[in-house]
């Protein structure tokens, strides 16, 4: 099973809370949650991470430029705009990304 390592940006803690129980329920999948947009490049940079999951409160100027940041990575970086649906929309968006993980 690979290991999918998830950034999940947003700013509503509850919401963050609840996002990273429900993505840590897969097996192999890890979430770090941020609500400080500028702590995120450099985590990005740093870190191994998959997916840059985009949650409620963000500025329109911000969720454009993490995109763009992301993009211009050497590394491959997903992003998914994520703004609620439950978990199974959740797996259907990252299964969209890696349908290699569907078992």
């Amino acid at each position: 099973m690979k290991t999918l390592n998830f950034l999940v940006i947003g700013k509503n803690q509850e919401i963050l809370d609840v996002l990273k129980r429900i993505i840590e329920n897969n097996e192999g999948w890890k979430a770090e949650i941020q609500s400080d947009e500028n702590f995120c490049y450099e985590y990005i940079k740093e870190k191994q991470v998959d997916i840059v999951l985009l949650s409620s409160g963000l500025e329109e100027q911000f969720e454009k430029d993490i995109k763009v940041f992301c993009e211009n990575l050497d590394k491959e970086v997903k992003v998914i705009d994520h703004y609620g649906g439950g978990s199974g929309l959740l797996k259907n968006e990252v299964y969209a990304l890696f349908p290699n993980l569907q078992s």
